[in-house]
């Protein structure tokens, strides 16, 4: 039986260890958005984990001036920049919380998120992670909602990843049971979908709530195009891993080249496809 009752309470106080990657973020006003939305969470007892990412001196002062604002965040730092999947790598292996919470530099935390997430997972055992739905918004305002898919199944990753990645929280041993991110070439711009499928293919099993407690930065006039080399990296990755959870055949070929014929598809179609896929 799953709870999902939001009055309910655990009367929990456990600790959460959010985890951020920073690279140069140069827009300080959003920069700010995104940690003051953490610091003015309901559930007060995490400690914020900011991996500066080899950014430059200005970003980098900027980082030490936020971590003035409150105790409950750290700073870590490289000189040299490694990618995302490294950095929270490095922030997991500092956290101390039994639970993990992603954030992004860009995204908002609506106020009651890790209150929410933090009562789901203790009422409810057999999940290891908990995203959320989110609102759509970029510098005009909100402009659509992503509501997920509540119980994630493998079919369900045919077309994307079913989680929205700066929205989830884990249990931490999960985390680390799983063996954290794959830091590698192959899996950058999709390790969250790689980590997903692969702790899925482990037996792990996740959950969205279908209240939207997390903002979620997608400029709605930008088609983003990523690099050829990324598609191809992602359409290797759908291959094996779909093959892996069994969901290669009937259709699950068709979606293994998802990425190739983005790159192909004109913008104003693809911008035609991001209007309907969202609520």
């Amino acid at each position: 039986m799953i709870s999902t009752n939001e009055r309910s309470t655990t009367g929990t106080n456990k600790k959460i260890s959010v985890i951020m990657g920073v690279y140069n973020q140069n827009n300080f006003r959003i920069l700010f958005d995104a940690v003051n939305s953490i610091l003015n969470q309901t559930y007060s007892n995490f400690e914020f984990l900011i991996y500066n990412d080899g950014s430059n001196p200005e970003v980098s002062e900027e980082l030490l001036r936020l971590s003035g604002l409150d105790k409950r965040i750290r700073i870590l730092s490289s000189a040299e920049n490694h990618g995302l999947a490294y950095a929270l790598n490095v922030c997991i292996d500092n956290a101390d919380g039994e639970y993990i919470a992603r954030m992004d530099d860009d995204d908002i935390s609506l106020p009651d998120r890790f209150e929410k997430q933090i009562n789901f997972l203790e009422n409810n055992p057999q999940y290891s992670w908990c995203g959320t739905s989110a609102l759509l918004f970029d510098n005009s305002g909100i402009w659509g909602r992503r509501i997920m898919v509540e119980i994630p199944e493998a079919a369900d990753y045919l077309r994307y990843s079913p989680y929205i990645h700066p929205s989830v929280m884990f249990r931490s041993d999960a985390l680390r049971k799983a063996g954290g991110y794959h830091s590698s070439v192959r899996t950058l711009r999709c390790e969250d979908y790689e980590l997903f499928m692969r702790m899925t293919m482990d037996g792990y099993k996740g959950f969205n709530l279908q209240l939207p407690l997390f903002m979620y930065r997608e400029d709605i006039n930008n088609v983003h195009r990523r690099k050829l080399r990324f598609r191809i990296d992602e359409t290797r990755l759908r291959l094996c891993y779909f093959r892996k959870l069994g969901i290669l055949f009937p259709f699950g070929w068709i979606y293994v080249l998802r990425p190739l014929a983005g790159f192909f598809i004109p913008d104003f179609l693809l911008h035609h496809i991001k209007r309907n896929e969202t609520a």
